[in-house]
């Protein structure tokens, strides 16, 4: 069943540790499927029916290793995935209609740069900003976090970390990702702000995420203690400020 409003959860997030698995999915995909539980019906409107994801991999490649491991953590957390596959063609005639059939589209990492290219060479941006617009979640990780925003950084052009301003625009500014684990991430965001490259850029550490109604921020959420999330931006007087938000640990 669709959202109450438009939603996008742009994050840092997603997988955890798991003892037997190569990753397992922990509170930032369940708050996922619970945002799109909050309509008045069941998911899809189907009852005793698992919530259905559909994972995007375009950002890496359609990896079909990481699609098994990721059908493994939702078999073992209860939910019922599939996938949407670009490489070599299109895994499915109608890619409007087979998104409207799942709750969560969760877009997984890699290079932002040849999701961008690849999905506006199959008409994703206009499917997916309809499927916003009626409520199914968008959602994901890293490269799957930055594609909803105006721009970010990213090291799809090679090892050194650059900007990427062409991004779908959702959301407005920019976004950046793994700020806790990546040192190079924030100095360059406070230079690409600073020369006006990037706008307002929203931040998220490894285990943390932006909940969107609509274009605004609602709140910021984490799945790991300790998490952060700022707001890097231009204050009256031209200055970098970075602003931390208040995040909410999810259980």
């Amino acid at each position: 069943m669709p959202a109450a409003v438009p939603t996008i959860l742009a994050t840092s997030a997603g997988y955890l540790r798991h003892p037997r698995l190569r990753f397992g999915f922990g509170p930032m995909m369940a708050f996922a499927v619970q945002l799109a539980q909050e309509a008045p019906l069941p998911l899809h409107d189907r009852h005793d029916s698992p919530p259905r994801i559909c994972n995007i991999g375009t950002a890496s490649g359609d990896d079909k290793g990481f699609q098994r491991d990721m059908e493994e953590a939702a078999r073992e957390a209860g939910y019922e995935l599939h996938h949407l596959s670009l490489f070599s063609m299109p895994n499915v005639e109608d890619v409007e209609g087979y998104l409207r059939g799942f709750d969560v589209i969760w877009v997984n990492g890699g290079s932002v740069v040849n999701l961008l290219a690849v999905w506006r060479a199959h008409g994703l941006p206009e499917i997916l900003h309809r499927l916003w617009q009626e409520g199914v979640v968008l959602g994901g990780i890293s490269a799957g976090s930055i594609c909803w925003f105006e721009g970010g950084v990213t090291d799809s052009f090679g090892p050194e970390l650059a900007p990427v301003t062409n991004g779908l625009g959702f959301l407005p500014g920019a976004n950046g990702v793994h700020m806790d684990s990546e040192e190079r991430r924030r100095p360059l965001i406070r230079e690409l702000v600073a020369d006006g490259t990037l706008g307002p850029t929203l931040c998220t550490d490894d285990g943390a995420g932006l909940l969107f109604r609509g274009a605004e921020l609602t709140e910021a959420v984490a799945e790991l203690d300790g998490a952060r999330a700022c707001r890097i931006a231009l204050d009256a007087a031209g200055a970098v400020v970075e602003s931390e938000l208040p995040v909410r640990r999810l259980d």
